[in-house]
């Protein structure tokens, strides 16, 4: 009885194919939006408010504003000057110095609506809208044109943020001190990594270190480098830190020109860790596209992590603290022993016998 219930729940949390749909859903929630995401934000957005009259701007509640001073009115009546991206943050600038950065933390996401202030206003909810700002282009002949930017995130926890700021030394109080790879040199990468004991997939993900990288696109990177995701950065050699260093320029700017290409003159909707062409993000259990072998993933509490065992870890299997825990010395080390227990653990299945029709006299 206890072992037929061991094999259910082995089968059930590890050593079965999964159901790709499901597991987009259920972790779907978990992306924060990484730098070929906040890139497409940050063209889409500049290419509809530069130039226009910031006309209204509503926040549904105190609780999303992070700063104080100035006062949230300060922008309206401004001129959108430009917008930039610093970090994971993007920052719409206004006349007389002012700005307004957006963090989306996970879940936040921008719309755009096509319309001016002078139509339907746009309801405020803490389910719905957090945040709308109206701008509006004025023509000495015709009506005013103009849409709303608006804010939403659909989750119970509320992470996303809004500062309203003025002067350069608020502006770059934003700014975490990560390096943006993208036109980096290979020393200033290097320079970030030396001397580290934590893994790489740690220190790539970490802001103060690095900027706009986020879970999926360092699963990407280091599956392009061809390096175990808990590797020691401090230990990496020469030749590794400059595989490490174009596999993750070249991830970063392929895929923000691929989002780009996609989306065209729309605005950008549907942005997901899960994308279409990913080589190991979010493809548990699906055939790596280099080598052909199964994707693993290693979950750690509300986080998880994908790889591929043969490119990256010479066919061995990370331990993760669910699995290994439970199974200790019977825990696969390896992707060959992996397959044979989940041989041993398939149930085969068998149809019942189909009756015969009697022999005719």
């Amino acid at each position: 009885m206890f072992s037929s219930l061991w094999q259910r729940r082995l089968r059930a949390a590890r050593w079965t194919s999964p159901n790709p749909e499901r597991e987009t859903i259920a972790h779907g929630t978990r992306f924060v939006p990484e730098y070929p995401d906040v890139e497409l934000y940050r063209s889409a957005i500049e290419a509809r408010i530069v130039g226009a009259r910031l006309t209204g701007f509503q926040i549904a509640s105190p609780h999303l504003l992070a700063s104080v001073e100035p006062p949230p009115e300060a922008v309206i009546g401004r001129l959108a000057t430009g917008v930039r991206r610093i970090g994971k943050q993007l920052v719409m600038e206004f006349e007389e110095d002012l700005f307004c950065a957006v963090h989306l933390a996970v879940a936040g996401r921008f719309h755009w609506t096509e319309g001016s202030g002078t139509g339907k206003p746009v309801r405020l909810s803490p389910r719905g809208n957090l945040a709308v700002w109206t701008f509006e282009w004025t023509f000495e002949s015709g009506p005013a044109e103009g849409g709303h930017l608006r804010l939403v995130e659909r989750s119970p926890k509320k992470r996303a943020s809004i500062r309203v700021g003025r002067g350069g030394e608020q502006l770059q109080a934003l700014d975490r001190g990560g390096l943006e790879i993208p036109g980096s040199t290979r020393e200033a990468f290097a320079a970030r990594l030396a001397g580290l004991t934590r893994t790489i997939k740690r220190a790539l993900t970490e802001p103060a270190r690095f900027a706009g990288i986020g879970n999926a696109y360092s699963d990407e990177i280091l599956h392009r480098a061809r390096l175990s995701p808990t590797k020691r950065a401090g230990s990496l050699t020469t030749d590794e830190v400059e595989r490490l260093h174009s596999a993750a320029e070249a991830a970063l700017t392929e895929w923000a020109a691929r989002l780009k290409a996609e989306c065209g003159t729309a605005f950008p909707t549907g942005v997901t860790a899960f994308r279409e062409g990913m080589a190991v993000h979010g493809r548990f259990g699906q055939p790596c596209p280099d080598c052909g072998s199964p994707v693993q993933r290693v979950r750690r509490a509300e986080n998880e992590f994908n790889y591929c065992a043969t490119c990256q870890t010479g066919g061995r299997l990370l331990a993760d603290r669910a699995m290994s825990r439970l199974l200790r010395k019977k825990y696969p080390r390896t992707l060959k022993a992996a397959e044979e227990r989940r041989r041993r653990l398939r149930v085969p299945t068998s149809e019942p016998p189909s009756e015969q029709e009697p022999e005719s006299a």
